[in-house]
């Protein structure tokens, strides 16, 4: 008897990133807390601007700060390069606050189940927190066409990986030209 090779291959659906009115509601609910709870909405605003992994996020030192050029170093995991992202002065500013609250070297010096709870108290959907990385992806894509470009942001070291968000959005696009 033979073993089948099964190829398992990441489907992405509506569930697994916001849609753009509960992206709108994320950002309403983080611009309406910023000032109240500063750190958390950084948290969140970082993870939805950079398309990191919660874990790449929570690793953050303050030295990946790069002041010359606003830029935010993520450190891989799970195999993944690390990429230099440069951010909007406004988010980069709000990391440099938040960095220099801090005693530690850590930015945000907490732990994942704590962004768990942080997530599902600002959420604008019962979705997971990695929706924000799937959010980011499907955004930089739709705006650039490049997949090479979110390949590296995201990244990825196999380009396979990346593809998922090119063959949902094309298959998305051409179904709805063929149905409506």
């Amino acid at each position: 008897m033979s073993k089948k090779s099964t190829s398992f291959r990441y489907s992405l659906n509506k569930n697994k990133y916001l849609l753009e009115p509960e992206v709108e509601r994320l950002v309403y609910i983080l611009t309406s807390f910023k000032d109240k709870d500063a750190r958390n909405c950084t948290l969140l605003w970082t993870l939805l601007h950079t398309g990191a992994r919660a874990q790449e996020v929570l690793n953050l030192r303050k030295t990946d700060l790069n002041i010359y050029d606003r830029s935010l170093l993520i450190h891989g995991i799970k195999g993944s390069n690390d990429r230099e992202l440069p951010l909007a002065t406004w988010l980069f500013t709000r990391l440099e606050a938040q960095a220099a609250q801090m005693s530690g070297d850590l930015v945000f010096g907490i732990s994942y189940p704590r962004l768990r709870q942080i997530w599902e108290h600002y959420r604008p959907v019962e979705k997971k927190v990695h929706s924000l990385r799937h959010t980011f992806a499907i955004q930089l894509y739709k705006k650039t066409r490049d997949l090479r470009l979110v390949q590296v942001a995201l990244g990825h070291r196999n380009i396979a990986n990346t593809m998922i968000y090119a063959d949902y959005i094309y298959s998305q696009q051409e179904l709805r030209k063929l149905i409506l």
